[in-house]
């Protein structure tokens, strides 16, 4: 079965309709978490367990650290593993240091503990192959200001991708890559 794609946001920026980017893959997955994360029940944020996410810049974070502690008390009640969010190793640093630093909000991979936290980050590299349930998501070299990446997600090994380019300009390892896959949707 291929991989459901759910839209939730594509904006660059915020007014009435707009949200800033986020796609939900099958139900346990986001690219991004900006603003349309909002959209969602809280029933189908509690069934997300990874958060792949392109690069630090607000309107591609926005939403980690809300929907996070919304969800943060049935994570808990529940047992469930903690968030596990994939990010390149320089996003990592700029959300440790500019989000999730206990003075702009909590560092939720120290609460409840740092032994049992609500959220753990998981470096990636480029060429790097995420793989979530039968899903297989390579990460794509991208072009920007900070630390970028795109990501090629699969059903299963082997299948057409959907490839999301993130933000980036001019890019010919990007396209490289892409030119040896088998795309059946393309968003950039």
């Amino acid at each position: 079965m291929p991989t459901r794609v759910r839209v939730l946001g594509c904006s660059g920026a915020i007014a009435q309709g707009c949200r800033t980017t986020a796609f939900l893959l099958d139900d346990d997955a986001l690219i991004d978490a900006g603003t349309g994360v909002g959209d969602l029940s809280l029933d189908e944020m509690w069934r997300i367990d990874h958060v792949l996410l392109t690069h630090s810049h607000l309107d591609h974070v926005a939403a980690l650290p809300l929907m996070l502690d919304a969800v943060a008390s049935h994570r808990l009640a529940s047992g469930a593993p903690p968030l596990q969010v994939h990010a390149l190793p320089g996003t990592i640093d700029a959300l440790r240091r500019h989000l999730f630093n206990d003075t702009i909000w909590p560092d939720f991979t120290t609460i409840p503990s740092a032994h049992a936290p609500l959220m753990r980050f998981v470096p990636f590299e480029v060429g790097d192959v995420v793989a979530i349930g039968a899903k297989r998501i390579e990460v794509l070299p991208a072009v920007h200001t900070v630390p970028a990446a795109g990501f090629a997600v699969a059903a299963q090994a082997g299948g057409p991708h959907w490839v999301f380019s993130g933000d980036t300009g001019r890019n010919p390892a990007f396209w490289d890559r892409v030119n040896q896959l088998d795309v059946a949707h393309l968003v950039i």
